[in-house]
């Protein structure tokens, strides 16, 4: 059993595969300006087990929902979700990877993106991506943000080997400036969108996946790697966290 296949297992019963919220989610779109809008095409990309999206499907009734994923496991239990929320026949789900998007240009209202960007990175995911908004097409994404200008040295160091890109709020969004977008808002996730949506509901799950796999030394690295990034969250959150970016193309 690969440590891919172990993570797996441990991130696909929970309801949230990164820091986030459903009031948060709701923040966002109101900041964009897309509450109450119809006929919306979205895509959210890096979708997970679906928190974003079946959230999306609620607001937006009448609206084409594309939720990507590279991992057909997770989308698989989006579907299970979705169906048991009424709104999987807004939703086609889709298994890509967000470094080859299969969509057309500018074809695209909304780009919808909590947790995943740092995949591909911040700056070309904004670059890349941006072809497939229509003009004034919003961008939306949550990204790992420095909330100060000094860190202590330990988080400074683990942040810069883990995620080279984290910056502050400020140089994230002169990079949305520079490639073609408006900034329309920001905001830092709380802490509860990490502790109590995220973290608790992984921790729930570490004795499952050691009895799984018989303790297996392979499955107790996994859990004591996310204990230890857990810890890093409980010293440090004063200085990092996730920032939410909500921008809109500008025209081409």
């Amino acid at each position: 059993m690969s440590d891919f296949d172990l993570l797996l297992d441990l991130h696909k019963p929970s309801y949230r595969q990164g820091p986030g919220g459903d009031d948060e989610t709701r923040l966002a779109l109101t900041l964009a300006g897309l509450l109450g809008q119809k006929s919306l095409k979205i895509a959210d990309i890096g979708c997970g087990t679906g928190a974003s999206t079946i959230t999306l499907a609620k607001t937006f009734p009448d609206a084409e929902i594309t939720a990507v994923d590279f991992l057909p496991e997770f989308l698989e239990e989006l579907e299970q979700r979705a169906e048991a929320a009424g709104v999987l026949s807004k939703i086609t789900t889709l298994a890509a990877s967000m470094e080859a998007l299969p969509f057309e240009p500018a074809s695209l209202d909304v780009i919808w993106s909590e947790g995943a960007i740092y995949n591909i990175g911040f700056e070309a995911g904004i670059q890349d991506w941006r072809k497939f908004l229509k003009p004034g097409g919003i961008l939306a994404v949550s990204e790992l943000t420095w909330l100060t200008a000094e860190r202590p040295v330990e988080i400074e160091e683990h942040w810069q080997r883990e995620y080279p890109q984290v910056a502050m709020a400020s140089e994230k969004i002169a990079q949305l400036e520079t490639y073609g977008y408006r900034v329309e808002g920001y905001f830092p996730l709380p802490e509860h969108c990490w502790q109590e949506n995220y973290y608790h509901s992984m921790q729930i799950q570490f004795e499952n996946l050691l009895e799984k796999y018989d303790h297996s030394d392979s499955a107790k690295a996994i859990v004591a790697a996310e204990q230890a990034e857990i810890s890093l969250y409980e010293r440090f959150s004063d200085y990092f966290g996730y920032g939410f970016y909500i921008a809109r193309k500008l025209g081409d």
